[in-house]
């Protein structure tokens, strides 16, 4: 048994999130996403080195001595898996893992509304989910995919780096491929998939305008595509996908967007009040025809507005749903404040339905 399987049990049992380990320090977890001291000795080089080239196949390590740093995704049998990111620092080496639950959540777990399931049932199209790390992206697609699993007859695709949550096909035919080991790049996946008849692809990180190109292809010709970016906003969305192209390209980008984007869910993590976990605060933008002409008119300042006169239609803004999660006592005020536009308004807002002015540790 490799020796780390100790330190991810000891994670599991704390309802950790993340455990951090380097040579120089003790061993940290993230609980509630706040970074904690374990009750270990600082680990010397040596032990560091250890306890992760068990992890690692020769290629592995050959890889990881080359480029310094190396994702994989690691098995603790009968408890859980983990998304590794094993790097070199200032001095010797380091490590993060992220927990990744046995059970695929559902999007009624999560707490998310239904529009999020009615974006799902579009037969094509672009879906993007977007936040900044760590805001719980991954887990949403997860979510996502295991919706379509339970409700649809499709075969779906994923790109992932590494992979995370792993699906059995229930309704779905789902194959599930991980960058740099079943294929080189995730364009190059994204090429392929579209002659692997799929219905659904899902594109773990849109990282460059070749992959975001091919993505807008793929739901072109009849696909319905889920993808990621690290954007905070629906407006910031739309503007980093067309940014990521040449000038003389952006209004082909913004045509082709308007006609397939199915909608933006962009999400940040908050701690709950009571100190009982994590909660994902949303803001929803599906594309209507006043959206898609913004996109088109090169307008995406105003889709804010836009935004909040499509409340009928499911959408909102982040800060409406932060104003709901202080008002309901889920989150306080001044965390919500955290991750709000506008966090003068959070407060006074929390002040006027007398949310809790602490935060809970």
């Amino acid at each position: 048994m490799p020796k780390i399987d100790a330190f991810l049990q000891i994670m599991s049992q704390v309802g950790a999130s993340d455990l951090h380990i380097g040579d120089g320090s003790e061993p940290l977890v993230r609980i509630n996403g706040v970074l904690e001291k374990t009750k270990n000795k600082p680990l010397t080089i040596d032990e560091v080195r250890l306890l992760l080239y068990e992890l690692l196949t020769d290629r592995q390590i050959d890889k990881f001595e080359q480029t310094g740093e190396i994702d994989i995704a690691y098995t603790l049998e009968g408890s859980a898996r983990f998304r590794v990111n094993i790097f070199k620092k200032h001095p010797g080496l380091a490590a993060a893992f992220r927990l990744i639950p046995r059970e695929v959540p559902t999007l009624d777990a999560l707490g998310f509304p239904e529009v999020l399931k009615e974006m799902l049932f579009k037969r094509s199209g672009l879906i993007l989910v977007t936040g900044p790390t760590n805001s719980g992206k991954t887990t949403t697609l997860a979510a996502m995919v295991d919706h379509l699993n339970e409700h649809m007859n499709y075969h779906v695709i994923t790109l992932e780096d590494p992979l995370e949550f792993i699906h059995p096909n229930k309704n779905c035919l789902i194959h599930q491929r991980q960058i740099g080991e079943h294929s080189l790049s995730f364009a190059n996946a994204l090429r392929a998939g579209l002659r692997e008849d799929p219905n659904v692809i899902l594109v773990g990180e849109m990282r460059d305008n070749e992959t975001i190109s091919l993505a807008l292809t793929a739901a072109e010709v009849g696909l319905l595509v889920l993808g990621t970016l690290h954007t905070k906003s629906a407006s910031q969305t739309i503007s980093r996908v067309i940014d990521a192209f040449p000038v003389d390209q952006q209004a082909q980008i913004r045509l082709a967007l308007s006609e397939v984007l199915v909608g933006v869910c962009s999400q940040q993590l908050l701690r709950k009040a009571e100190g009982g976990g994590r909660i994902a605060a949303l803001e929803i933008m599906t594309r209507n025809h006043a959206i898609a002409n913004l996109i088109r008119e090169s307008k995406t300042h105003q889709i804010t507005n836009s935004i909040v006169m499509g409340r009928k239609e499911g959408m909102q803004l982040m800060d409406d749903h932060l104003k709901q999660l202080v008002s309901a006592k889920v989150v306080t005020a001044e965390e919500a404040a955290r991750y709000a536009e506008n966090p003068q308004a959070i407060l006074a807002h929390g002040r006027s339905v007398g949310a809790s002015p602490q935060i809970a540790a």
